[in-house]
């Protein structure tokens, strides 16, 4: 049986990687490809790690059960399937899923600190970076806290100052020149999505 193909897509917090990601997997049958979003990895928000004013910081490659992630990747790989709880982002309003993932020719790995586990370094065969500018990130992810996940205003503009942006600059950036395809998301990416889907349309067969 053929390894999976695994690319990588990380980006900053508010970037688009949902977005493209959406638009992406409507290429493809789910027995194509399958997709493992590290957002559905969170340690419960007891576990989290705490800035120095006590805050819990999401932020950070800590934040993230990466023991569990790639437990769950193995099993994937050898062909058994996985389920596991869809991440709530703390919202006692939003209902999670069952989420289940099985073997695909293709693996698509997701998520903002992707690229910091040096245990995924030799498993990843393509890297691919959003990058959108900073003001537009900032501004997706206010409004996406605010109205999707419930968060406070004010909480909002703390974890923004003290962790989100601090944590681009440390965990996130660093990595954007070692990827292999860089796409620029301020306006649109339909370009970019049909580039990518031919690519692992060659590896999905």
């Amino acid at each position: 049986m053929q390894h999976p193909y695994i690319i990588g897509i990380s980006g900053g917090s508010g970037s688009g990687k949902t977005s493209f990601i959406k638009s992406l997997m409507n290429h493809f049958l789910p027995h194509e490809v399958c997709l493992i979003s590290l957002d559905n990895y969170y340690k419960p928000k007891e576990q989290q790690p705490i800035d120095a004013n006590g805050i819990q910081n999401y932020d950070t490659p800590e934040s993230i059960d990466f023991e569990q992630f790639m437990h769950d990747l193995a099993t994937i790989i050898e062909g058994k399937e996985v389920q596991r709880l869809e991440y709530d982002f703390n919202n006692p309003n939003y209902v999670p899923s069952m989420l289940t993932f099985n073997r695909a020719p293709v693996i698509v790995l997701e998520g903002v600190f992707l690229y910091c586990y040096q245990q995924l370094e030799n498993m990843i065969e393509f890297r691919i970076f959003i990058e959108t500018q900073e003001h537009l990130r900032l501004k997706r992810r206010i409004l996406r806290d605010i109205k999707e996940r419930g968060y406070p205003v004010d909480e909002t503009l703390y974890y923004i100052e003290h962790h989100v942006t601090p944590g681009y600059a440390k965990y996130v950036e660093p990595y954007r020149n070692e990827c292999d395809m860089i796409i620029l998301n301020n306006k649109n990416f339909e370009k970019a999505v049909e580039l990518v889907a031919g690519h692992l349309k060659q590896k999905s067969v």
